[in-house]
């Protein structure tokens, strides 16, 4: 009984564990999203490092547009929830259904370009098994529906 006790205890501290504290470093600074960890558990499309490197999105319309857009896409997305929106940043935080792992996501619409520039990255450990990428590329596909998803 002892030992089922300690297990389900060890259980919920490796859980809630994993979450790990909001970044302090987040949002944009001088143009630019924060730069990945050197760990491979974060995509940017601010970096010329192609391990971590993803190409933004492109938009067309208006910036308030492309963030209804974004917001309307990231609402049905499971785990997903906005923690702070403006006219031109959204930081989104995803949670992992089993280990309740927490990964941030960041947008920032540049109007003059007509581009959204992107983050995701994990908050704890090293590998994410490519889930970032492969998250930013289904948003990709849900903004731009019949866009292909790129190599």
């Amino acid at each position: 009984m002892i030992k089922s006790i300690s297990s389900i205890l060890s259980l919920g501290i490796l859980v809630t564990g994993c979450t790990g504290a909001r970044p302090m470093h987040l949002g944009v600074h001088d143009g630019k999203l924060a730069p990945c960890p050197a760990t491979p558990n974060c995509v940017s499309s601010q970096t010329m490092d192609k391990d971590h490197a993803i190409e933004p999105f492109a938009f067309s319309g208006t910036p308030a547009g492309a963030m209804a857009d974004l917001k309307k896409v990231l609402s049905v997305m499971p785990r997903a929830k906005i923690v702070t929106a403006t006219e031109t940043y959204l930081h989104a935080e995803f949670t992992s259904a089993l280990f309740r792992f927490v990964d941030d996501v960041e947008f920032w619409i540049d109007a003059n370009t007509k581009i959204i520039h992107l983050r995701s990255a994990s908050r704890v450990g090293r590998s994410d098994l490519g889930v970032n990428r492969k998250r930013i590329e289904h948003l990709r596909s849900a903004m731009n529906p019949g866009t292909s998803a790129s190599p």
